[in-house]
């Protein structure tokens, strides 16, 4: 039996990017049973992009929610969450949650969900990204059980076994849905095979790279991310630009959430299983290093 799947998409204004997206959906091999695009009360001229793709097509469904002058990530799980209730009639077994800044090749649903027929235990999957010169992988120590959030397939059962999405203002919705799908058993992956390019620069809206940088840091803290991991990841970051200052930043947010016992929005478990993997990898990444020395 062949797997159906949908797509919701949160966007807020996205009009420089999300013509490309929904031309990379509309041209896949194999299209969605329905797609939900939420315009989260853009101001610009998103919602008429969308308005004129959708002419025509039943299968693209477009909502408008009222502006609100916050911006933060918990409103893209309340985006997501209207289009998910839009769902509660349609048959499907894969629902992905797709950002509208990027872009992707004719086959990039297929290939997905032929992995996703392939394992019955998979979870959650999606693919590698680039980013102007940034590979995500190649350029990272990422784990490839880690799948990025731009584009995040799950399979129907393992998103409600996880609960759906937690709304968590300071961001790390997308990873902590990744890893509680893990803690519960389920299989997470980023596949290599295919790419999907994302255009807007992590960390750009609305912050310059040093607040970004920042802002990853405590995200990490909050997260429940080890220190040592931090300090490592921090020194790993200050031999990219910007040199040295940039993983300063990072361990400057982390640090500084620290000392003030900042509260963190994750459970005492999932920092457990969390703080558990980093651990592991690091093991296995110095194992690696000592191998590749001798």
């Amino acid at each position: 039996m062949e797997l159906k799947y949908v797509l919701i998409t949160p966007a807020r204004n996205e009009e420089d990017y999300i013509e490309k997206t929904i031309q990379s959906v509309i041209a896949q091999t194999v299209l969605p049973e329905k797609w939900v695009i939420v315009s989260d009360g853009s101001t610009d001229r998103t919602d008429d992009i969308v308005k004129q793709y959708a002419e025509g097509k039943e299968w693209i469904e477009f909502i408008r929610l009222p502006e609100r002058k916050e911006r933060h990530f918990a409103a893209k799980v309340q985006g997501f969450n209207v289009g998910y209730e839009r769902l509660k009639n349609v048959e499907f077994d894969i629902v992905a949650n797709l950002d509208a800044d990027i872009s992707f090749e004719k086959d990039y649903f297929e290939y997905l969900l032929a992995n996703f027929q392939r394992d019955p235990e998979l979870g959650v999957a999606g693919t590698d990204y680039i980013e102007g010169d940034l590979h995500s992988f190649r350029d990272s120590y990422i784990n490839v059980q880690h799948v990025n959030g731009q584009c995040q397939m799950f399979r129907r059962k393992c998103f409600d076994d996880i609960g759906g999405y937690t709304p968590i203002k300071g961001g790390g919705i997308d990873w902590v849905a990744v890893t509680t799908a893990r803690m519960k058993g389920w299989k997470t992956y980023s596949f290599s095979d295919r790419v999907f390019i994302h255009h807007r620069k992590m960390g750009s809206a609305g912050s310059s790279v040093l607040a970004a940088r920042y802002h990853y840091g405590k995200k990490d803290y909050f997260l429940g991310g080890h220190p040592l991991w931090e300090i490592l990841r921090g020194i790993f970051q200050m031999a990219k630009k910007p040199y040295v200052i940039g993983g300063a930043f990072l361990m400057l947010g982390y640090f500084g959430a620290l000392l003030r016992g900042a509260n963190r929005p994750v459970s005492a478990e999932l920092m457990r299983f969390h703080r558990n993997e980093q651990m592991l990898r690091l093991r296995q990444l110095l194992t690696n290093r000592l191998k590749i020395a001798r």
